[in-house]
C-alpha cells in the first residue's frame, strides 16, 4: 500500500533538487552586485516612507472571492463531461440543475454589480 507512494516520492525529491539546483546555479553563474540600496527591506530599492499597511476597498477582495467561487464550480464540468455517456438522463438533468443555479448566481451578482470594477 506504501509502495503506491514511491512515483509521488520521487517526483517530489525531484522538484526539490531542481529547485535547489535552479536556486545554486542562479547564484553561481548569475551577476551579483549588492549596494546598499539593494540590500533594504524594500523589494524595488526604493526607500520605504509612510505606513505599509493601506486600506485596500472591499471590491478587490469581493471580486477575486467570487471568480474564485465560479472558477471552482465550472471545475465540476470536466468530470461530468468524461463521464457524460455512463449517466444518461439523469446526469444530464442533475448537471442542467446545477448549471441553472449556477447561473441565476452570476446574473445575481452581476445585477447586484458585484463585478462592477469601477
Amino acid at each position: 500500500m506504501l509502495s503506491d507512494y514511491g512515483p509521488v516520492a520521487v517526483l517530489l525529491l525531484i522538484s526539490v533538487v531542481v529547485g535547489f539546483l535552479v536556486l545554486f546555479m542562479s547564484r553561481l553563474f548569475g551577476p551579483y552586485r549588492p549596494t546598499a540600496r539593494k540590500l533594504a527591506p524594500y523589494e524595488s530599492g526604493m526607500q520605504p516612507y509612510g505606513q505599509a499597511i493601506r486600506r485596500i476597498p472591499v471590491k478587490f477582495y469581493r471580486v477575486a472571492v467570487l471568480f474564485i467561487l465560479f472558477d471552482i464550480e465550472v471545475i465540476f464540468f470536466l468530470p461530468w463531461a468524461v463521464i457524460f455517456r455512463d449517466l444518461g438522463l439523469y446526469g444530464l438533468a442533475v448537471m442542467g440543475v446545477f448549471f441553472f443555479v449556477l447561473t441565476a448566481g452570476f446574473v445575481y451578482e452581476w445585477k447586484l454589480g458585484g463585478l462592477e470594477w469601477d
